[in-house]
């Protein structure tokens, strides 16, 4: 006997099926952009660093921070979905005045690098197409303020995307460059871990990269912004781990692709070697592409992450914060954005190799990282906040090692750097 389908039936499950899709898709949301966010201009070029100068070894301490950026996620979105508010406004209501302005401060300074970061990326992007970076660094500050402050910033945020979307060529490029995968997979599963400077500074650049306060900022405020509650955690959890491991399986895409072309020779010296990465997918236009990718990137943070800063410190003190807002009615939130811009064109202006300034951001990005992850591990630990959503003994546990490791680590690098000024060590 012959079973047929009716066409109603067949409509029936196709729709379902479309159902199940949008609700999977509509849960990927914040946790998604905020994980993405990491993989802007200096996370770019520092995880195409670690592939250069170590080629695999540095994926054995990307898979470790995944699990804190996994862990760190979850806990501050978990955060602004229980409790309704960004973490900038728990921490102050929280701790102490002298506490809370303490963190103010380390985010600030944390995304100011950022900024610096950004603006060094445009530099060097414009570099890589013929434009010098003292014409393309002043006519993209005064752009990105103009943008955001005067024009039509959601639109440009599209073309902003748009061009970044360039950086999915790197894991179609990780299995084009014929990597050795034998050697990927005991990199990343098995430690292959050095004592030398150069090494851990280059790991701390990693986690500064990867683990920064403007994503925890995002994620939680984001959570806010989209009505999300407590009964909305299951989703949120989902979007939280998802977003943070397809970003950091991008990251590390971008070592294998680098570690494959280039790996072994050592510090990466300029955007156009980190370009060659590129090469299995587009050839002789490889350079071109990276540079479009790189300066969708970088225009993208470079307004976003002011933006964010001025919102935090905003909501710090209970003032205006809008863009849509004129500058008498938002003194302090435009003038915040305004002077994040200048200070941050002006030192990706100064003379020096702007790749290994986009390294030194991510390295001061990874020691100012830690602070932020204790005040959001005391939060979530707190059940007079958090009450049933609190964290679990076993997440508590496993909370405290990553906040306890990324710390003894950026101390660590940070005493030996000092020590080394004074020609110690």
């Amino acid at each position: 006997m012959r079973l047929t389908l009716r066409p109603s039936t067949l409509r029936a499950g196709v729709r379902r099926r479309f159902r199940r899709i949008v609700a999977a898709l509509a849960i990927l949301g914040p946790g998604l952009i905020a994980a993405n966010a990491g993989n802007d201009a200096g996370g770019i070029v520092t995880y195409a660093s670690a592939g250069a100068e170590f080629a695999y070894k540095m994926l054995f301490v990307m898979l470790l921070v995944t699990v804190a950026l996994v862990v760190v996620q979850e806990m501050s979105a978990r955060l602004g979905a229980t409790t309704g508010n960004g973490l900038v406004s728990l921490i102050r209501e929280q701790f102490s005045l002298r506490l809370a302005t303490f963190s103010v401060v380390c985010l600030l300074v944390a995304n100011l690098g950022l900024v610096v970061s950004e603006f060094a990326g445009i530099g060097a992007a414009l570099e890589l197409l013929g434009v010098s970076r003292y014409i393309a660094i002043p006519l993209a500050a005064v752009g990105v303020w103009a943008v955001v402050v005067l024009g039509s910033y959601r639109y440009a945020e599209r073309v902003f995307i748009l061009l970044s979307l360039v950086f999915l060529a790197y894991p179609i490029s990780a299995l084009l460059g014929h990597p050795h995968w034998g050697s990927v997979a005991s990199n990343t599963f098995i430690p292959h871990l050095s004592g030398s400077k150069e090494f851990l500074f280059v790991a701390v650049a990693l986690i500064g990269t990867t683990i920064t306060p403007y994503m925890q900022l995002y994620q939680a405020a984001a959570v806010v912004e989209r009505g999300g509650t407590a009964s909305d955690l299951r989703a949120i959890r989902i979007d939280s781990v998802t977003g943070a491991i397809f970003a950091n399986v991008i990251s590390m895409t971008i070592i294998v692709a680098t570690a494959a072309a280039i790996g072994g020779r050592g510090p990466l010296n300029s955007a156009a070697e980190a370009a060659q990465a590129l090469v299995p997918v587009a050839g002789h236009s490889a350079k071109t592409l990276f540079a479009i990718g790189l300066l969708g990137a970088s225009l993208l943070a470079a307004a976003v992450v002011p933006l964010a800063t001025s919102y935090a410190l905003a909501e710090a003190v209970g003032a205006e914060r809008s863009v849509s807002r004129k500058f008498r009615d938002a003194k302090l939130f435009i003038g915040l954005f305004t002077v994040q811009i200048f200070i941050g064109a002006a030192i990706a202006l100064a003379p020096g190799n702007l790749i290994k300034l986009l390294l030194q951001t991510q390295f001061l990005n990874g020691l100012i990282s830690p602070i932020m992850l204790t005040f959001i591990l005391v939060l979530a630990n707190r059940t007079s906040l958090m009450g049933d959503n609190a964290n679990t003994p076993r997440f508590r546990v496993v909370a405290t090692i990553c906040t306890i490791g990324v710390g003894a680590l950026a101390a660590f690098v940070a005493v030996q750097q000092i020590f080394s000024w004074f020609g110690v060590g």
